[in-house]
Order: C-alpha cells, then structure tokens, then sequence
C-alpha cells in the first residue's frame, strides 16, 4: 500500500479537485487541514511514502526529510519552490517533482480586488456595518491617480491592463525593467525613488530574492505619499514588516493591503491583525478553484509518471 500525504489541504478540497482514482486501488490517501510544525510532521508523516504539497505552504529542511523513514516523494504544486531542501532529498534518492508553470490571473484579480478595497476603504465599512454604523469614511477615486508597479512581469503586466482600464497613470520600476517594454504596455519607466515619490497605489509583483529581500523599509515608506498605499500579494519578506507595522501606526502611509505574511499561517496575536488601516488575506492570491484543479491534476500526473517509472510498484 502506497501512502500519501496532501498537506496543508487547509479548505479540504484537495480530493475533490483531481481524479486521484488514476493513482490505483493499492493507494490510501490522507489530506491534512491544518498546518503542522516540525515536530508534529516528523511525528504525524513518518508512515508515508509520498508528500504532496501545495506550493510553499509546508517548508521541508534536511532535518525534516531526513526524520521520514519511508518518503520516496515530494510531489509540489508550482513551477517552483524555496522551502524544500532539494540536495537533501536528492541525497535520499528522494524525487522532488513540480506541476507545469502556467500563467494565471487569479494573483492579479486579487491584487486589483485588495487595490478597491482600500480605495473606497470596503473592508472597514463592511465591518461598520455590520455593527450598526453609516457612512465613517471618505474614499478615493482611482481614475486620475498613478499607480506604481514594482515589478513588470506576467502578473504586473496584467494589474498594468486594470490599472489602465480604470483610467489611472502606470508607472514601473524594478532593477531589471526592460524600459523599451514597459513603454510598448503603455507603461512609464522610472526610478525606485520616483515610483515611490510619485504613486497613489504601490503594488509589488517581484520574486524574493537576495536583491529583493527588504526592499522595501523605514526610509522607503517614509518616501511615499502619506495618502498612498501599498499592496503586497508577493511575497512578505520584500518588506520590513516591523517598518510597515509603524508607519501604519503612525500614518506615514494611509493603508496596505497584504495576502503574504512572516510566518504563515499567521499566529491569532500577530501585530498586523490589530492595525486598522489594513486589508488582510490569508494568501489566497493563487487560491482558485481553477488554479486548484490545475495544481492537484498536476500532482496525480507526476505521481502517476513516477510509479510508472517504477513499474507500477513504487
């Protein structure tokens, strides 16, 4: 009997988004909802042979596929990943596989989502209304204003499009920034320090990297407009989170909408649920039913593919 494991399922959905009936009969499946530290995967895993994981939700380091005596798989959602220790497991003779890339919008629509959001400050009058108030704030409108884009890849491309559909100026900045392409989107190239300067909505759309790890801190902050805000649907640490959380507080920002946070899930006491001026998601950015089903089928595929390269056995 082949074990697998699908961690992290956190909407128990996972068995519903791929025909897993492809993997054979001679197959148990267990889906885990909730997120499990170090010690209880290294408790809770050590019975199964093959490891499904949904992007970058469970880290796996060498101390980890090294406490898991039957692991013969790691089979990942995504083009790619940071949190697997890939040496690690190719020590083991342990396979990491990933489902093919493929350029979705889900990121984008939530990106634009989270920008109208605070704009028109949804989130905050929602709540509002819900505990019997009318009318507490004033929004503004995005037509006129400028949008700043760190990042002008396939997702900053297509928040460009939004931002030009709802008659905004779009100006973009990154340290590898094709300035000849970002003027055939209709799209202005500047400098960090002027995107900064210049922009209503600053929205991230870079990878972590080494060059982009804390981009974004006390002094960056303090640059922008104190009416701006700042969207991050990327990843969490291109921001000095401490930074952030502060100029929050102190309104050098008027607001920031998040999707990505340090660690994640997010603990219930975390700072960053308390601060007002916030729109908050859970990273659900990529969460779809059609990125879903993508993702899941393309685990099933490269399981399939690996038992097949086994002769059926593994």
């Amino acid at each position: 009997m082949l074990r697998i494991a699908i961690l992290d399922d956190y909407q128990s959905v996972a068995r519903s988004m791929a025909d897993w009936s492809r993997l054979g009969p001679d197959v148990e499946i267990v889906s885990f909802n909730r997120h499990l530290s170090e010690a209880e995967a290294a408790e809770e895993l050590a019975a199964f042979d093959v490891l499904c994981i949904m992007r970058e939700r469970m880290a796996l380091p060498r101390s980890m596929i090294e406490a898991l005596p039957r692991l013969k798989l790691i089979a990942v959602t995504g083009s790619h990943t940071q949190v697997i220790d890939v040496a690690a497991a190719q020590a083991r003779g342990v396979p990491v596989t990933l489902t093919a890339p493929r350029a979705s919008n889900s990121a984008a629509e939530l990106t634009w989502a989270m920008v109208l959001a605070l704009a028109r400050k949804i989130t905050l009058e929602d709540r509002n209304m819900r505990e019997g108030r009318w009318q507490t704030s004033v929004g503004f409108r995005l037509e006129g204003r400028t949008l700043g884009l760190m990042g002008l890849g396939t997702l900053g491309a297509r928040v460009a499009r939004y931002g030009q559909a709802f008659d905004m100026k779009v100006i973009a900045w990154s340290a590898n920034l094709d300035p000849q392409r970002a003027r055939d989107l209709g799209v202005e190239p500047v400098t960090k320090d002027e995107l900064l300067r210049r922009s209503d909505v600053v929205s991230i759309h870079l990878k972590l990297g080494p060059r982009s790890r804390g981009l974004i801190g006390a002094p960056e902050l303090a640059a922008m407009k104190r009416s701006a805000v700042l969207v991050n649907t990327s990843r969490s640490a291109i921001i000095d989170q401490e930074a952030l959380a502060q100029a929050l507080r102190d309104g050098v920002i008027a607001g920031a909408a998040l999707d990505v946070f340090e660690p994640e899930p997010l603990p219930a006491n975390h700072t960053v649920r308390s601060l007002p001026n916030t729109v908050l998601t859970p990273h659900i950015g990529f969460v779809t039913e059609e990125s879903y089903r993508e993702f899941f089928a393309g685990v099933v595929d490269s399981i399939v593919a690996w038992r097949q390269s086994h002769g059926g056995s593994a």
